[in-house]
């Protein structure tokens, strides 16, 4: 089956943050805010609202500092400790609220947000404040499922059952009354595990030489499954190896003749009882060992300057047949050196020599990315605000930048055409106008303009 799975280790920084209340009868009176970091450390240090208070520096290392809250104890809270020379990344997001109401918790499902036979699904709800209960419920029940007082945490996981959609809320006390609820989570129940996802160097169909070497990673939406390859109706017992537990990457050592075609894989979870997830989407290897003559490519139109945005066919016509290949709406982007070859499904699966290479120059810039905020109005400070960029072009680096700088808010590369940027725990100093723009560095260098601009206004409250 391969060699020994070899999994990498990650080791978790970001800190932990909760409140504790002197009385939870008086949920909002004498609040002290606990940081407990992941290892020891002497530094910490407190935001509130999106603003950084004045680090803590200790005289030894400690696993954990509280910081008494004095005045207005209303707010979005976040903590960060040291970790080597620098800080973790921000704690998840405490809310405070005034003596009428208590914030809403947070609800998420782990593994995943589905259910199917032989997978556990819990759903976990997380609050500020320590010492509450919890209580689960599901649109459409009468009851809640409730969980003893979170003592030591401030979370509690419920066991996941039933499809449907599920919030949760919580309480200080018995007489208390019961918390905003959480944001809506939807849980569908499948019959089968969803496909995973099949890749090959980020590309979907590679022209091959016998004896290349491939390798193909199978990643699936939740950890600690069993993956298969298969090519056609057979399946692939091939050396296999894994990063992580959510995916492996199957090895063809040395591609022959006739290992060309559509391979796929699946997984199930580590129980012969359970069904196989749906094969993935197909991942072609095209082989050609340059035994047949090269084909003849052409291009209309002809020019090889065309007008951006104008449609392009390339015709190949060996032997009496052919094929058309179209390139839609082309842009800079589509600027390369083209050539194709064929190659015969039968045996013994020759395939010809590339053929000559058409040149393709498109000028101007790519069109302008648009830029979309996903809140309406102005972002509470201490929240987080995303921005999407969003571009016809895949496989670019996107670059967020804020009116009147030239140095990036923040960079993302994807293989998709569109980008999500995360402002995170926003404070008075993130408000102001936002454009993005996309770029690649090569084989061919472009830079889109920027897009319309999008602005982002903080409210204290």
């Amino acid at each position: 089956m391969g060699p020994v799975t070899e999994a990498a280790t990650f080791y978790e920084t970001q800190p932990s943050l909760w409140a504790e209340s002197e009385s939870l009868l008086k949920p909002s009176a004498n609040v002290m805010l606990t940081c407990q970091a992941r290892l020891g450390t002497p530094d910490f240090q407190l935001f509130k609202n999106g603003v950084a208070q004045e680090p803590v520096h200790l005289d030894s290392p400690a696993i954990k500092h509280q910081f008494l809250l004095t005045g207005d104890t209303q707010g979005r809270y976040r903590c960060r400790s040291g970790l080597f020379t620098g800080w973790t990344q921000l704690s998840k997001l405490l809310e405070l609220t005034g003596p009428k109401s208590l914030p809403p918790p947070w609800l998420s499902m782990t593994p995943v947000s589905w259910i199917t036979p032989g997978l556990n699904t819990t759903a976990v709800c997380r609050g500020g404040l320590r010492g509450v209960t919890f209580l689960l419920k599901r649109e459409g029940d009468h009851e809640f499922l409730e969980m003893p007082e979170a003592q030591e945490g401030v979370e509690a996981a419920f066991p996941v059952h039933q499809a449907g959609n599920y919030s949760c809320s919580y309480r200080t006390h018995v007489a208390g009354a019961l918390s905003e609820p959480s944001a809506t989570v939807i849980i569908e129940e499948l019959a089968a595990p969803p496909p995973p996802v099949l890749m090959h160097h980020g590309e979907s169909a590679q022209v091959l030489r016998p004896g290349n070497k491939v390798t193909l990673a199978c990643v699936a939406p939740l950890s600690g499954v069993h993956f298969q390859l298969w090519r056609g109706e057979k399946e692939l017992l091939v050396p296999r190896s894994s990063t992580s537990p959510d995916r492996i990457f199957f090895h063809l050592n040395a591609v022959a003749l006739g290992d060309g075609g559509h391979y796929t894989c699946r997984y199930r979870l580590h129980d012969n009882e359970n069904a196989w997830s749906g094969d993935s989407a197909p991942v072609e290897l095209i082989l050609s060992d340059e035994t047949l003559p090269a084909p003849e490519f052409t291009a209309e139109p002809a020019s090889r300057n065309p007008e951006p945005g104008t449609r392009v066919h390339r015709l190949q016509s060996p032997a009496g047949t052919e094929a058309l290949f179209e390139l839609h709406n082309i842009s800079v982007a589509d600027s390369a050196n083209y050539s194709c070859v064929y190659v015969d499904l039968k045996p013994p699966f020759g395939g010809s020599a590339p053929s000559e290479r058409l040149e393709l120059r498109v000028d101007g810039p790519p069109p302008r990315p648009q830029l979309r905020a996903a809140w309406s109005g102005a972002v509470l400070a201490g929240r987080d605000a995303v921005l999407r960029c969003e571009g016809p072009i895949p496989d670019v680096t996107f670059e967020l930048l804020r009116e009147g700088e030239t140095k990036a808010v923040d960079t993302v590369h994807t293989p998709e055409a569109a980008a999500n940027f995360e402002l995170t725990f926003v404070g008075p100093q993130h408000a102001g106008s936002y454009r993005c723009r996309y770029r690649s560095w090569g084989p061919n260098t472009f830079e889109s303009e920027l897009s319309d601009p999008v602005e982002l206004l903080v409210a204290e409250n």
